[in-house]
């Protein structure tokens, strides 16, 4: 095996040194961008209860984390696919957000509204469980300042790193605390007790899972394989959620669930 380059094992050591201390994210970002090209990262702490936290930040292009605290914190991340991850409880490692986002995804609304807007053009994550009910993701992206996706060679080392990337994710984070626990069906609840709430509108349990897997930007073909249900129902809900909430298209779906979601009681 080749030795790393640009002295990472250096960097690796700053990070192992500055464990649990204010500065072990930025030596942790350090260390991997000497391992291969990155432009910018997202540090990450998801909950059970509440919303993410950001831990820490980086990125040369100012769009990428323009409304991280003001969208993506407040509401936006339900829709994320790295959350999805959470919720599903997926094991340690590194996922790439292309190959784990729905396959509608850069068709959706959040993809064309918040997505599409932080420039990204590819993007992964290193994720780990440092406490129960608590996942960190630090995530690693390239955008329009460089306008490259990672190349091969960038995924190989990628993976390589990931025990040692996620063993220190776990062992910094560990003090991390959450309690109780979170499934899609507990989203959709909350989504549909405040459309109701706010909104005078009575979804049924099964129109308000679907309109939250719409707006994560999932087919009709790829709910129905979630839901265990014919495509051709997955059709006769969404016409009754749409004729329910008065719109004709995902676009107003968005439009009118979005700033519902900052509100959700989880």
């Amino acid at each position: 095996m080749r030795d790393l380059p640009n002295l990472s094992e250096t960097f690796l050591g700053d990070a192992i040194a500055a464990l649990n201390t204010d500065g072990f994210a930025g030596h942790l970002f350090q260390w991997l961008t000497r391992c291969f090209e990155i432009d910018n990262t997202t540090m990450l702490a998801y909950f059970q209860e509440r919303s993410p936290q950001l831990l820490f930040s980086h990125a040369r292009e100012p769009r990428v984390h323009e409304r991280i605290v003001s969208d993506y914190l407040t509401g936006a991340y339900l829709l994320d696919p790295f959350h999805a991850l959470h919720i599903e409880r997926a094991a340690a490692g590194l996922y790439r957000m292309r190959d784990i986002a729905p396959d509608q995804f850069t068709r959706n609304e959040y993809f064309a509204t918040y997505y599409q807007e932080t420039t990204m053009c590819d993007e992964i994550a290193y994720v780990g469980y440092p406490a129960p009910g608590v996942s960190v993701h630090v995530c690693l992206g390239r955008d329009a300042s460089s306008a490259r996706v990672f190349s091969p060679r960038d995924l190989e080392r990628a993976q390589r790193l990931a025990p040692i990337a996620c063993a220190l994710i776990e062992r910094n984070w560990a003090g991390l605390r959450s309690e109780g626990a979170i499934r899609d069906s507990d989203v959709s609840g909350a989504l549909q007790r405040r459309v109701a709430a706010d909104r005078g509108i009575a979804l049924t349990d099964r129109q308000a899972e679907i309109a939250l897997l719409v707006l994560k930007g999932h087919s009709s073909s790829s709910i129905a394989m979630r839901l265990e249900i014919s495509p051709q129902t997955v059709k006769v809900f969404r016409k009754q959620l749409y004729r329910k909430c008065d719109i004709s298209s995902q676009a107003e779906l968005f439009s009118m669930m979005m700033p519902l979601l900052s509100s959700l009681d989880l």
